[in-house]
């Protein structure tokens, strides 16, 4: 059950256990009323067992973070410690360390002394702290006090060269470089040698560097004196350019397809071209306002009226002379970027440029021709495609050396020849000078005759006799496998 009592002066009631009730009145005897004591508060409790707990538990937590975070301790970068540390720290002390170091320059550098930031000394820092770290993080035990992780130092090759030349110019000699030029008397490019130079090693020096690093030492001792230093522009990158430029030369000019329509002089070539030594290499370039004048020629070499063919063909169709060669129409097109073009292609080592023609092609007629010899008529007939020509008398063989009769083909021309053979009666003969033989049948050929004029009447050793002017007509109307008909 619960009892209604009043606080004093509070003029409230409170609910309170019947238990405590004795401890929450005033006497009610009718004395004088008493004033109350407050009680005094129940003594707190000491915590400082739970603070040194809590205490010792943000350390560990503080380590265990920290661990998650930092290098493990025994840990060394390009010669720095950096256990302990966060990898952005390492790369920071690493990169001070290289920039720090210095170089005391002995022999001809006479007690000089350059610091890595003078000669453009750097080390990937970040890399290789952030590779410390996933490899050896502080929480791993197993990866404290491992191997030094070695780093390569490289110098800015222009900032190193300045540097070490202002410190110790005695030791520099400049190196002279191979160039390569047009000889115009021989119409090629020639190359001429290069000489070495002196200075100081850029590339032994950043070894040495390097050494010192791993070894963490913060300066270390270099000779000065000077070395050989090659050319930036040897021999052999002359050489190679000599041939590259040479084999150009050799193949420059305009093409239609795959013919040379107007091939183009190496002098010409060549003083559109500059050779320039550019960082180390030889670079080729072209000039496009040099290029143009021979591109403003272009029309006169390049447009042309069609050339239809005209061929000498025997009774099958197979062409045995072209009396004409067939040539294409050409109109030149736009040429408007040519030379822009033309120099993009030089500078790449292309000195052969194709052209914008438009082509019409050309039409081939074929002429049949053959001779006809009659020897009941004693005549010659000449005929192209059925169509008679010329027709002269001659004199064929007589009754005892008689001309053969058959179908044959031209075999030889010549344009004289001594003429030997026999008689009937077995001597001998010789006539020098025969002119404008064409040989048909063994040693039967239709030639021109000066030691008669008797055509019409059989009078040779078997060959068809005409005049020299007939002969010359022949002689340049048929070729070799033009056919000729012998018959009565």
């Amino acid at each position: 059950m619960t009892d209604l009592i009043s606080g004093p002066g509070t003029g409230q009631s409170n609910a309170v256990s019947s238990d405590t009730e004795t401890m929450a009145q005033p006497p009610s005897t009718g004395t004088p009323p008493m004033e109350w004591a407050p009680m005094e508060p129940a003594p707190k409790k000491r915590r400082l067992g739970l603070w040194i707990g809590l205490g010792a538990g943000a350390l560990a937590l503080a380590a265990g973070a920290a661990s998650l975070m930092l290098i493990a301790p025994g840990t060394t970068v390009a010669g720095v410690p950096v256990g302990f540390m966060t990898p952005g720290m390492a790369a920071e002390a690493v990169s001070a360390r290289t920039a720090s170091t210095e170089v005391q320059l002995t022999d001809a550098g006479d007690g000089a002394t350059l610091a890595g930031a003078d000669l453009g000394a750097s080390i990937d820092a970040a890399a290789l702290t952030d590779e410390a770290f996933a490899e050896r993080p502080m929480w791993n035990l197993g990866a404290w006090m491992g191997e030094p992780i070695t780093a390569e130092v490289t110098l800015d090759a222009e900032t190193a060269d300045s540097a070490l030349r202002a410190a110790v110019p005695s030791s520099y000699t400049p190196a002279t470089d191979a160039t390569v030029v047009f000889d115009a008397a021989a119409q090629a490019y020639t190359a001429t040698p290069a000489v070495p130079g002196t200075g100081v090693s850029v590339d032994g020096l950043a070894a040495a560097f390097t050494d010192a690093i791993a070894a963490g030492e913060t300066s270390f001792d270099y000779s000065a004196a000077p070395v050989e230093v090659p050319p930036l522009i040897t021999d052999s990158k002359a050489a190679t350019t000599v041939e590259q430029l040479n084999g150009m030369l050799a193949q420059a000019g305009f093409y239609v397809g795959e013919e040379r329509t107007v091939p183009l002089a190496p002098e010409v070539v060549a003083s559109w071209l500059t050779v320039d030594a550019v960082e180390g290499e030889l670079t080729i370039s072209a000039d496009p306002a040099k290029i143009q004048p021979s591109v403003d020629a272009l029309p006169a070499q390049v447009n042309r009226d069609i050339v239809n063919a005209r061929n000498i063909v025997d009774s099958d169709g197979t062409v045995l002379k072209a009396l004409t060669e067939g040539k294409e129409g050409r109109v030149l097109g736009d040429t408007s970027t040519t030379a822009g073009d033309f120099a993009e292609k030089l500078t790449s080592g292309d000195a052969t440029f194709a052209l914008p023609v438009t082509a019409t092609p050309f039409e081939s007629t074929s002429l049949f021709r053959r001779v006809e010899v009659d020897l009941s008529e004693q005549r010659t007939y000449l005929y192209e495609n059925e169509k008679l020509v010329k027709s002269w008398s001659v004199s064929t063989g007589t009754s005892a050396t008689p001309t053969d009769k058959g179908r044959f083909r031209v075999y030889a021309q010549l344009r004289t020849q001594d003429m030997r053979g026999s008689n009937a009666d077995g001597s001998k003969y010789v006539t020098e000078n025969v002119p404008y033989i064409t040989y048909f049948n063994g040693d039967e050929a239709l030639h021109g005759t000066y030691w008669h004029s008797n055509f019409g009447t059989p009078m040779s050793h078997g060959c068809v006799n005409m005049s020299i002017d007939a002969a010359r007509y022949v002689w340049e109307f048929a070729t070799k496998g033009t056919e000729v008909w012998v018959h009565d």
